[in-house]
């Protein structure tokens, strides 16, 4: 599992709003995750700024939830950044979101799992 998960976040939440519902919450972000990765992907590939701006944000803040540190510091730094005149880079820099959220999910899947 690494360091994809904090796990005094996860148990946190689990304490807090009970196991049973993390596992919703956790399908949840399996279910909404890959659109946000593809909306970033899209926003990129449109030079839509806001919408660019909007889908790491929301991933942020969705990562956050769960203590997906990692993914969640990638898609801030994205989110403050926000389109470059490197679109190479950027694309770059989703391709390594998206590893990232592979990885947070693996470890979100075994955590949901037991």
């Amino acid at each position: 599992m690494g360091n994809a998960i904090d796990l005094s976040v996860f148990r946190e939440l689990q304490d807090t709003a009970g196991a049973d519902f993390v596992t919703e919450l956790v399908d949840t972000f399996f279910e909404e995750a890959p659109g946000m990765l593809a909306a970033l992907r899209s926003a990129r590939t449109a030079g839509q700024a806001d919408a660019f701006r909007r889908a790491a944000h929301s991933l942020k803040s969705n990562s956050l939830t769960f203590g997906a540190t990692a993914l969640a510091a990638q898609a801030r730094a994205l989110e403050l950044g926000g389109l470059r005149e490197d679109v190479a880079g950027d694309n770059a820099a989703i391709d390594a979101l998206e590893q990232c959220f592979a990885d947070a999910a693996a470890a979100l899947r075994e955590l949901r799992n037991g």
